[in-house]
Parts: C-alpha cells; structure tokens; sequence
C-alpha cells in the first residue's frame, strides 16, 4: 500500500452538458413508462460537452483542468508543465505519475518528463480495470448530473466545484482497493473484471 500511496493517477474524460452519451435505463411500474420520472428528455442541438484532465492521488483530488480543442502532444506538455508536475512534488520525492496515451508516450512528452526527472508507472495502454481516477470519473459525472446545469460556463464551474468536494476517503478508497484489482486482472488473465 506504501507504493500505491505515492502514485499520481492521471486521465482525461468528456462531460456532457446533458447527461451520459451512453444507455440510460429506467426502472418504471406497469402504467408509468410515460411518466416524466420516466422519460428522459433530449436537447435538438445536442448541448455540448467539455473536457478535462485530472489527477489524483490517495491524499485526494488534485490538479483538473479543461482542455480546449484536440489534446495533442505539445497541449499535453503544457498541462503536465502547469497541474501534473506540482501535483507530483506534493507527494514527494517517492511519488510515481501513472499515465497512458499515445499522446503520453511522444517524444516530447518522452523527453519533458525525462528532462524533470518523473518517476512513471509501467503501464499497460489498455487497462480500464485497474485505473481508480476512471472510477473517480463516474463519481464525479453522478455529482455533476444531479446539478441543474443549463450552459456550458455554468458546466465548468460545477465541475470544478464538484472536483474539489470530492472527499480524501474517497480517493484513499479507491487507492486502497489497488491490491485486490491487481489479483482480480491477473486471476482472469488480463480480461474485465468487477473493477
């Protein structure tokens, strides 16, 4: 638990203004599908959606920022340069940063990371599974859904406000539980599991 304590998880994910992109499901009595409680409304002009990238760690939520357009490998820099790296130094000199993209692994981003000296995490590029800020992410998606949010501007700053009332027990749950995702992926080979 030690080493997981150190490390700085990182990701990226989209916010829809209005809800999941995903299946909805509703649970409705006999009579009732046609109720409001059961009918979910959708936006002509799709409502629009913002990105971010975030990092965590056991001792809570840290840096998130909005991303702008397509993230490239020079965008990803500058965020690494702005949140990661003193999200990173708060952990100390043990702290290990997870993170994993094509755009992660360029050669700039290769040789910044180098440059400050980042301990990384060997990762595996297709891990659903094991990373705990995906989790983090659907905690943070439930909150925000539950707001009445009616733009964009309003979208970001519920997230933000969202993202900092997450509480350290939760991040320290998620952490914690990295031992049993780790035995559960290995006990079925490398394919899905609860996590």
């Amino acid at each position: 638990m030690d080493y997981w304590n150190h490390v700085l998880w990182s990701d990226e994910t989209k916010i829809n203004l209005f809800g999941s992109d995903g299946v909805k499901r509703v649970w409705w009595q006999p009579g009732e599908e046609y109720k409001d409680k059961c009918v979910l409304s959708t936006d002509k002009h799709g409502g629009g959606s913002i990105m971010v990238w975030g990092c965590m760690s056991a001792a809570g939520t840290r840096e998130l920022q909005f991303i702008e357009g397509t993230i490239n490998a020079n965008m990803y820099c500058d965020i690494l340069k702005q949140s990661m790296i003193p999200s990173l130094r708060r952990l100390g000199h043990r702290a290990v940063f997870q993170h994993k993209d094509p755009k992660h692994t360029s050669n700039t981003t290769t040789a910044l990371l180098q440059k400050l000296r980042v301990k990384e995490m060997d990762w595996p590029s297709m891990s659903p599974d094991l990373n705990p800020i995906e989790h983090l992410w659907g905690i943070l998606k439930q909150k925000v859904e539950k707001r009445k949010v009616s733009n964009i501007h309003q979208l970001r700053d519920i997230v933000m406000e969202e993202w900092k009332r997450i509480p350290v027990v939760t991040c320290e749950a998620l952490v914690n539980s990295m031992p049993k995702r780790v035995k559960a992926v290995l006990e079925n080979n490398g394919v899905h599991t609860k996590y």
